[in-house]
Order: structure tokens, then C-alpha cells, then sequence
């Protein structure tokens, strides 16, 4: 039995920040200038999982950029984008959808997510994330970003059973 750290009843909503966290913080240019990142495929049946347990997710990020947008596209996610303050951004989303701040999770790895994770009931950042982002981080995961943050949230930090959840089977 794993030790449930985020008791996922008592979550309205789950919000990642792009670049970091969904991606391992690179970017590829090719020569048009045209941008690529790479993203963990085992992330998308999590927020399958979270989607089937009427779990809403969103991602937030301060670019605006083509690949975050075919991103949330292809796993049906909600991106808001483009956004030079985060905390304006979260709020509106709370009182847009009637979510409390403190039954938010908030996943993020850089400087420009430290006010929006202090806002949120809920924190947790990548095991590369910037020094002071860890600091104030009520979890810091053991996946890098990019490389399965999702699943390890869901399934280690909320004890989610992705088996049960998505295929209605316990292993």
C-alpha cells in the first residue's frame, strides 16, 4: 500500500506549467526557426486517468507557443498561454470554474511559477527544478521534467490506481 501524500478528494483541479515539467527544458530549432520539445508520452494516460476521474487540469505557461498548443490539443487539456502574470491568470481560472486556491495542485520548476505555487494549496516541482523552487515546494519529485512528472504525481504522490482507473481491472 503506497503512502498518499495529496489526498486527490479533497483536489478541485491540478495545474502544470509547461516548459520543465511536461518537457525536459529544451528546445529544438530547426533552421526556419521553427521550435520542437519533447514531451513523456506515459503522461498523457495520466491525465487520461484524471480525466475519467472528473479531475480537471490545466496548463499554464508565460510563452505562447505552438507546441504547448498541440500539446493540450492532442490530450484534450485546457492551455492558457501567452501570460505575463501567472497569479491573475489562476485566479481567474478560480473564479471562473468556483475553485478554492487552496484545493489547487500547482506543478511548476521555475522562477516564474514561485508566486503561483505559494498561492495554491498545493506544490510540487520536478527533481530539476530551480534551487529556490524546491525550497518553497511542498513535494519535490523524484522524475526529472519531461520524463513522467505526471505519473509519478498521480500515481505515487495520490495513489491513483491507472490500471483500475482506465481498464476497470485491479493487477
Amino acid at each position: 500500500m503506497r503512502k498518499i501524500i495529496i489526498d486527490i478528494n479533497n483536489i478541485e483541479a491540478i495545474i502544470f506549467d509547461f516548459d520543465g515539467v511536461l518537457t525536459d527544458n529544451s528546445v529544438l530549432l530547426n533552421y526556419n526557426g521553427e521550435e520542437f520539445v519533447k514531451c513523456n508520452r506515459s503522461d498523457g494516460l495520466g491525465f487520461d486517468a484524471l480525466k475519467k476521474i472528473n479531475k480537471p487540469t490545466y496548463i499554464i505557461s508565460t510563452e505562447k507557443n505552438k507546441a504547448v498548443t498541440a500539446r493540450g490539443d492532442k490530450l484534450n487539456i485546457p492551455v492558457i498561454q501567452g501570460i505575463e502574470d501567472k497569479c491573475s491568470a489562476l485566479e481567474e481560472l478560480c473564479i471562473k470554474n468556483n475553485f478554492s486556491l487552496d484545493k489547487l495542485v500547482y506543478v511548476g520548476n521555475d522562477l516564474n511559477d514561485f508566486k503561483v505555487m505559494k498561492l495554491c494549496g498545493f506544490s510540487v516541482c520536478p527533481s530539476d527544478s530551480h534551487k529556490d523552487i524546491k525550497i518553497i515546494a511542498d513535494y519535490v519529485l523524484k522524475t526529472s521534467g519531461g520524463n513522467g512528472v505526471v505519473r509519478e504525481l498521480i500515481e505515487d504522490l495520490m495513489g491513483l490506481d491507472l490500471v483500475k482507473i482506465l481498464y476497470d481491472t485491479k493487477i
